[in-house]
Protein backbone atom coordinates (compact mmCIF):
# COMPACT_ATOMS: atom_id res chain seq x y z
CA UNK A 1 0.00 0.00 0.00
CA UNK A 2 1.35 3.62 -0.91
CA UNK A 3 2.38 6.36 2.00
CA UNK A 4 -1.31 7.79 1.31
CA UNK A 5 -3.45 4.94 1.57
CA UNK A 6 -1.90 4.13 4.47
CA UNK A 7 -1.92 7.74 6.10
CA UNK A 8 -5.56 7.25 5.44
CA UNK A 9 -6.23 4.02 7.34
CA UNK A 10 -4.15 5.15 10.41
CA UNK A 11 -6.11 8.46 10.56
CA UNK A 12 -9.49 6.39 10.56
CA UNK A 13 -8.14 4.28 13.18
CA UNK A 14 -7.42 7.56 15.29
CA UNK A 15 -10.86 9.13 14.89
CA UNK A 16 -12.61 6.00 15.66
CA UNK A 17 -10.88 5.78 18.96
CA UNK A 18 -10.99 8.82 19.65
CA UNK A 19 -15.08 8.28 18.70
CA UNK A 20 -15.83 5.58 21.36
CA UNK A 21 -13.34 6.87 23.90
CA UNK A 22 -14.96 10.34 23.53
CA UNK A 23 -12.16 12.03 25.16
CA UNK A 24 -12.49 14.87 23.30
CA UNK A 25 -16.36 14.94 23.83
CA UNK A 26 -16.44 14.52 27.37
CA UNK A 27 -12.99 15.90 28.87
CA UNK A 28 -11.23 18.09 26.02
CA UNK A 29 -14.27 20.19 24.94
CA UNK A 30 -15.60 20.49 28.94
CA UNK A 31 -11.56 21.57 29.94
CA UNK A 32 -11.23 24.35 26.48
CA UNK A 33 -15.31 26.01 27.30
CA UNK A 34 -14.24 26.26 31.34
CA UNK A 35 -10.89 28.08 30.22
CA UNK A 36 -12.69 30.00 28.12
CA UNK A 37 -15.54 30.98 31.01
CA UNK A 38 -12.19 31.39 33.25
CA UNK A 39 -10.70 34.12 31.22
CA UNK A 40 -13.74 35.97 30.79
CA UNK A 41 -13.76 35.97 34.51
CA UNK A 42 -10.33 37.10 35.17
CA UNK A 43 -10.24 40.02 32.87
CA UNK A 44 -14.25 40.94 33.53
CA UNK A 45 -14.28 44.15 31.48
CA UNK A 46 -15.98 43.87 28.21
CA UNK A 47 -13.51 46.09 26.66
CA UNK A 48 -10.82 43.94 27.26
CA UNK A 49 -12.08 41.13 26.14
CA UNK A 50 -13.29 42.66 23.05
CA UNK A 51 -9.51 43.50 22.52
CA UNK A 52 -8.13 40.39 23.37
CA UNK A 53 -10.89 37.45 22.21
CA UNK A 54 -8.96 36.36 19.30
CA UNK A 55 -5.87 35.36 21.19
CA UNK A 56 -7.30 33.55 23.97
CA UNK A 57 -9.34 31.33 21.44
CA UNK A 58 -6.31 30.27 20.38
CA UNK A 59 -4.46 29.93 23.65
CA UNK A 60 -7.32 27.58 24.92
CA UNK A 61 -6.93 25.74 21.62
CA UNK A 62 -3.24 25.33 22.58
CA UNK A 63 -3.78 23.82 25.96
CA UNK A 64 -6.43 21.15 24.58
CA UNK A 65 -3.83 20.54 22.18
CA UNK A 66 -1.56 18.90 24.59
CA UNK A 67 -4.04 16.99 26.48
CA UNK A 68 -5.37 15.52 22.94
CA UNK A 69 -1.68 14.43 22.00
CA UNK A 70 -0.69 13.18 25.19
CA UNK A 71 -3.72 10.87 25.14
CA UNK A 72 -2.99 10.21 21.59
CA UNK A 73 0.36 8.58 22.27
CA UNK A 74 0.04 7.16 25.59
CA UNK A 75 -2.41 4.68 24.15
CA UNK A 76 0.12 3.63 21.37
CA UNK A 77 2.94 3.58 24.18
CA UNK A 78 0.61 1.56 26.35
CA UNK A 79 -0.65 -0.73 24.14
CA UNK A 80 2.93 -1.10 21.95
CA UNK A 81 1.04 -0.13 18.41
CA UNK A 82 4.03 2.63 17.92
CA UNK A 83 6.40 -0.24 18.05
CA UNK A 84 4.14 -2.87 16.01
CA UNK A 85 3.93 -0.22 13.17
CA UNK A 86 7.60 0.48 12.96
CA UNK A 87 8.63 -3.23 13.55
CA UNK A 88 6.03 -4.09 10.67
CA UNK A 89 7.63 -1.84 8.11
CA UNK A 90 5.22 0.64 7.73
CA UNK A 91 6.65 3.99 6.28
CA UNK A 92 6.85 6.41 9.52
CA UNK A 93 5.67 9.83 6.97
CA UNK A 94 2.40 7.64 6.67
CA UNK A 95 2.59 7.35 10.71
CA UNK A 96 2.95 10.88 10.82
CA UNK A 97 0.31 12.29 7.75
CA UNK A 98 -2.16 10.02 9.34
CA UNK A 99 -1.73 11.07 12.92
CA UNK A 100 -1.81 14.84 12.14
CA UNK A 101 -4.84 14.35 9.87
CA UNK A 102 -6.64 12.67 12.65
CA UNK A 103 -5.17 15.14 14.82
CA UNK A 104 -6.26 18.23 12.68
CA UNK A 105 -9.93 16.80 12.88
CA UNK A 106 -10.39 17.18 16.25
CA UNK A 107 -8.73 20.54 16.31
CA UNK A 108 -11.17 21.86 13.79
CA UNK A 109 -14.19 20.37 16.00
CA UNK A 110 -12.68 22.40 18.65
CA UNK A 111 -11.77 25.34 17.45
CA UNK A 112 -15.36 25.57 16.07
CA UNK A 113 -16.67 25.37 19.81
CA UNK A 114 -14.56 27.90 20.99
CA UNK A 115 -15.36 30.49 18.36
CA UNK A 116 -18.80 29.43 19.26
CA UNK A 117 -18.15 30.45 22.91
CA UNK A 118 -16.15 33.24 22.35
CA UNK A 119 -19.47 34.65 20.84
CA UNK A 120 -21.06 33.67 24.07
CA UNK A 121 -19.05 34.97 26.58
CA UNK A 122 -17.09 37.89 25.12
CA UNK A 123 -19.77 39.36 22.58
CA UNK A 124 -17.29 38.49 19.32
CA UNK A 125 -18.97 38.91 16.29
CA UNK A 126 -18.25 39.13 12.28
CA UNK A 127 -18.83 42.84 10.77
CA UNK A 128 -22.06 43.43 8.80
CA UNK A 129 -20.41 45.02 6.30
CA UNK A 130 -17.82 42.69 5.21
CA UNK A 131 -19.24 39.38 6.19
CA UNK A 132 -18.19 36.91 2.81
CA UNK A 133 -14.42 38.24 3.13
CA UNK A 134 -14.29 37.65 6.71
CA UNK A 135 -15.81 34.28 6.81
CA UNK A 136 -13.04 33.53 4.41
CA UNK A 137 -10.28 34.83 5.84
CA UNK A 138 -11.92 33.20 9.13
CA UNK A 139 -11.41 29.57 8.05
CA UNK A 140 -8.86 30.23 5.68
CA UNK A 141 -7.05 30.83 9.17
CA UNK A 142 -8.55 27.36 11.12
CA UNK A 143 -7.38 25.73 8.36
CA UNK A 144 -4.12 26.95 8.00
CA UNK A 145 -3.84 26.94 11.77
CA UNK A 146 -4.63 23.96 12.45
CA UNK A 147 -2.53 22.18 9.96
CA UNK A 148 0.63 23.71 11.49
CA UNK A 149 -1.02 22.98 15.35
CA UNK A 150 -1.37 19.34 14.19
CA UNK A 151 2.24 18.44 12.38
CA UNK A 152 4.31 19.97 15.47
CA UNK A 153 1.65 18.33 17.75
CA UNK A 154 2.53 15.36 16.22
CA UNK A 155 5.87 15.32 15.80
CA UNK A 156 6.82 16.47 19.23
CA UNK A 157 4.18 14.18 20.83
CA UNK A 158 5.82 10.82 19.24
CA UNK A 159 9.46 12.52 19.90
CA UNK A 160 8.20 12.82 24.23
CA UNK A 161 6.42 9.61 23.84
CA UNK A 162 9.51 7.62 24.11
CA UNK A 163 10.57 9.53 27.28
CA UNK A 164 9.98 9.42 31.23
CA UNK A 165 7.92 12.82 32.23
CA UNK A 166 6.15 13.26 28.65
CA UNK A 167 3.62 14.94 30.34
CA UNK A 168 5.96 17.80 31.49
CA UNK A 169 8.35 17.37 28.61
CA UNK A 170 5.64 17.57 25.94
CA UNK A 171 4.37 21.42 26.87
CA UNK A 172 7.80 22.43 26.78
CA UNK A 173 8.34 21.39 23.34
CA UNK A 174 5.38 22.01 22.13
CA UNK A 175 4.26 25.45 23.18
CA UNK A 176 7.16 27.60 21.99
CA UNK A 177 7.50 26.03 18.49
CA UNK A 178 3.49 26.93 18.10
CA UNK A 179 4.38 30.48 18.96
CA UNK A 180 4.30 31.86 15.40
CA UNK A 181 0.64 30.07 15.53
CA UNK A 182 -0.39 32.13 18.44
CA UNK A 183 0.73 35.26 16.63
CA UNK A 184 -0.50 34.78 13.36
CA UNK A 185 -3.60 33.28 14.04
CA UNK A 186 -4.82 35.66 16.61
CA UNK A 187 -3.68 38.70 14.37
CA UNK A 188 -5.54 37.11 11.15
CA UNK A 189 -8.65 36.65 13.36
CA UNK A 190 -8.42 40.13 14.50
CA UNK A 191 -8.69 41.35 11.40
CA UNK A 192 -11.74 39.05 9.98
CA UNK A 193 -13.64 40.55 13.35
CA UNK A 194 -12.82 44.18 13.46
CA UNK A 195 -10.86 44.18 16.66
CA UNK A 196 -9.07 47.50 17.21
CA UNK A 197 -10.16 48.84 14.10
CA UNK A 198 -8.50 45.98 11.95
CA UNK A 199 -9.62 45.29 8.45
CA UNK A 200 -10.01 42.41 6.33
CA UNK A 201 -6.97 43.00 3.87
CA UNK A 202 -4.48 42.96 7.09
CA UNK A 203 -5.15 39.51 7.93
CA UNK A 204 -4.24 37.49 4.67
CA UNK A 205 -0.28 38.61 5.36
CA UNK A 206 -0.80 36.46 8.72
CA UNK A 207 -2.56 33.83 6.51
CA UNK A 208 0.69 33.93 4.63
CA UNK A 209 2.85 33.02 7.46
CA UNK A 210 0.57 30.50 8.97
CA UNK A 211 0.83 28.61 5.74
CA UNK A 212 4.70 28.63 5.19
CA UNK A 213 4.89 27.70 8.75
CA UNK A 214 2.32 24.85 8.38
CA UNK A 215 4.13 23.31 5.20
CA UNK A 216 7.37 23.56 6.39
CA UNK A 217 5.72 21.73 9.81
CA UNK A 218 4.45 19.30 7.46
CA UNK A 219 7.31 18.80 5.57
CA UNK A 220 9.80 18.37 8.40
CA UNK A 221 7.62 16.55 10.68
CA UNK A 222 7.42 13.83 7.96
CA UNK A 223 11.27 13.59 7.18
CA UNK A 224 12.07 13.83 10.93
CA UNK A 225 9.66 11.60 12.95
CA UNK A 226 11.41 8.66 11.77
CA UNK A 227 14.33 8.73 13.20
CA UNK A 228 13.20 10.77 16.15
CA UNK A 229 10.75 7.73 17.58
CA UNK A 230 12.97 5.30 16.50
CA UNK A 231 15.59 6.82 18.71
Amino acid sequence: MNTVAVARLIAAKDLRVERRSKIVTNQVLPFAGITMVSFAFALDKQNVLDTVAPGLVWLATMFSLLIIVQRTFAIETDDGALDAMRVAGVDPRAIFIGKALALGVQLLVLEAMLFGAAVIFYGESIPSEHVFASVVLLVTTMLSATCGLAAVGTLYGGLAAGFKGSETLLPLLTLPAVAPVLIGATKAVESAVGTSGAVVSEGWQWVGLLTVFAVAAVVGGALAFGPLIDD
